[in-house]
């Protein structure tokens, strides 16, 4: 695998959430409009769902491009942003595009489960050299992020289906990024417990 070239962070974080925030600031100026193209009416939410697309492309790309390399989850979720975003604005329904949280939290507890049942952590393959821990350790955090992972998609389920379009923006914006950050501070302890003494002798010398 190659190693990925090192960026300024602040752009790392811009072409990362940046989509996302435009998304948040573009529904709420278009919420409440509808736009006739070739004839039919599109709402706000899927006008600005049919920019999002192309700029999530776009920017995963130029994060490439300049760090070299993508991790699986990146180019999954890319995948999974086409095709949900591209199905709401095929099929002009914003359902698809709400489910797709749900698809991608399902599809990664999913993999993470497969691999604690042949007793492997695939969370290790992916996230190893951003954190270094013991064997027993890796397996724990996997395990307890597999659970998350179908936790956050039964919320976003729950969500979508009996609340305001607007609230579940609100809640993918804000909501889950803030449950992601709630859930690895509560590692913290874990971290602690089963960081990889090998790392920490080796930092020292």
């Amino acid at each position: 695998m190659a190693e990925a070239k090192k960026i300024n962070p602040m752009v790392k974080t811009l072409l990362e959430l940046g989509p996302v925030v435009l998304f948040f600031v573009a529904y709420l100026k278009l919420k409440d409009e509808v736009f006739q193209i070739a004839g039919t009416d599109y709402a706000g939410f899927i006008v600005v769902t049919a920019a999002f697309v192309p700029l999530m492309v776009a920017s995963t790309l130029v994060l490439w491009r300049l760090t070299g390399v993508l991790s699986k989850m990146q180019v999954l979720t890319l995948v999974m942003i086409v095709l949900f975003g591209g199905l709401s604005v095929w099929f002009n329904d914003e359902r698809f595009f709400k489910m797709k949280p749900t698809m991608i939290y399902v599809m990664f507890g999913s993999i993470l489960g497969f691999g604690l049942l042949r007793g492997e952590s695939y969370l290790r393959v992916i996230m190893e050299d951003m954190m270094p821990l013991q064997p027993e350790g890796w397996m724990i955090l996997t395990r307890r992020i597999c659970i998350f992972f179908f936790a956050l998609a039964a919320v976003n389920e729950a969500i979508w289906r009996t609340q305001t379009t607007e609230t579940w923006v609100y809640f993918k914006t804000f909501g889950l990024t803030a449950a992601m950050f709630v859930f690895f501070m509560a590692q913290s302890k874990l971290f602690t417990t089963y960081g990889d003494k090998n790392d920490e002798a080796a930092g020292d010398l």
